[in-house]
């Protein structure tokens, strides 16, 4: 299947979430294979990243850059099990968790000796639980910065001012982009060390809002658009059962990040702009040059928008940890599950044959029950690097 002729400007929007992410690599993957070239990709903490990885590489080049990343940051560990679920699995999750807290992830971060104690003064670069140097190594590997700034491809990354709270993005369009803006957008206190770019300090921009989904919305253009918007946190679950459940709901929830209410939003704003365009058409003559309407009448209202959310829905077996949960076999399935997402929503009947009205944005989420895939789906995702 093609992409539609109907979508000239297509954008992928990629949250945090930690290890989690490989799922978007996943998605993306299925877009390129469905001729499928985002003009504009825009991420937080992980999703920074990975939109990093895309925009910094050639079309031919992104999935192997992305798959080298992924392999670099999982790892094997000494055992696997055959089947995916269970409370072994579950074991086998916290244990793979516990040993990336305790030994940090090659090609990411790694743990700090001695560990700060909390009234131990140090460098505010170094007030972290983590060192994040060996992040801007693999960035400088893995990333072609002089692409990413020739704006090939439009780059938007958040973060957060540590000093003012106020939320920053970082543009490819606005300034140069280096290894510093990526990192700053991930820069998870207490784990990671904020970032200083130019005399500011950064954090992650999960601390305010963990999707760009409402930067997109607000800086579009006039012409018709697509977001595939892919989320690592559901903002929907079950009864928890346990307090590990109870952790674990509101993680998913707190970082869910409000990606329906910046959806309702703009969707309300964009229906306001339109009536206020036919008003205009209503009133005499002698009313036409009021100023507040000449004010409304600014605000014109940009093109149709479809909205692909592409949620990571959590397995039974996963815990609290579900983002620091770096074992191969794990982003493997994690990848291999944003991948078939993605092929299943792009053949679905409601996207193959969506017709926008002009100013709508219309939210299509068509993946469905994750339990009701085959479990063959979510085994692989060939993360051989070669």
């Amino acid at each position: 299947m093609n992409a539609p002729q109907t979508e000239p400007h297509s954008v992928l929007v990629l949250q945090g979430g930690g290890a989690l992410g490989a799922y978007q690599a996943g998605v993306y993957e299925a877009l390129h294979e469905d001729g499928i070239a985002p003009r504009w990709v825009a991420g937080i903490s992980i999703g920074a990243i990975n939109a990093a990885l895309i925009a910094g590489n050639a079309p031919a080049d992104r999935i192997p850059a992305l798959r080298r990343f992924w392999h670099m940051v999982s790892r094997e560990l000494p055992y696997r099990l055959d089947e995916p679920i269970g409370f072994a699995r579950r074991a086998f999750n916290e244990i793979s968790a516990q040993y990336a807290a305790t030994f940090g992830v090659p090609g990411f971060f790694t743990p700090r000796f001695p560990m700060p104690l909390p009234e131990w003064p140090n460098r505010l670069g170094r007030l972290s639980y983590y060192d994040t140097a060996p992040l801007r190594q693999t960035l400088l590997d893995l990333v072609d910065f002089d692409r990413l700034n020739r704006a090939e491809i439009r780059f938007s990354v958040g973060a957060v001012n540590m000093l003012n709270g106020n939320f920053a993005y970082f543009d490819n369009t606005e300034r140069t982009i280096g290894p510093e803006h990526v990192m700053a957008s991930g820069a998870l206190p207490p784990g990671f060390p904020p970032v200083e770019i130019d005399g500011e300090w950064y954090w992650d921009g999960g601390l305010v809002s963990n999707t760009p989904l409402q930067y997109v919305l607000d800086n579009r253009s006039s012409e018709e658009m697509t977001v595939y918007q892919v989320d690592l946190f559901s903002s929907r679950g079950i009864v928890p059962e346990t307090m590990a459940d109870i952790a674990q709901r509101e993680k998913d929830i707190r970082y869910s990040s409000r990606t329906r209410l910046n959806t309702d939003m703009s969707k309300a704003l964009q229906k306001m702009r339109a009536a206020a365009r036919r008003l205009a058409r209503k009133l005499p003559e002698e009313l036409r040059d009021d100023p507040d309407l000449a004010r409304l009448l600014d605000c014109q209202p940009a093109g149709a928008v479809a909205v692909m959310h592409l949620i990571n829905r959590a397995h039974g077996y996963e815990t609290n940890s579900k983002d620091y949960e770096f074992s191969r076999m794990t982003v493997d399935e994690h990848w291999g599950c944003g991948k078939y997402d993605a092929e299943h929503s792009l053949r679905h009947p409601d996207w193959v044959g969506r017709d926008l009205n002009p100013d709508e944005i219309v939210t299509f989420d068509l993946a469905g029950n994750r339990l009701e895939r085959p479990l063959a789906s979510r085994a692989t995702a060939g993360m051989n690097p070669e």
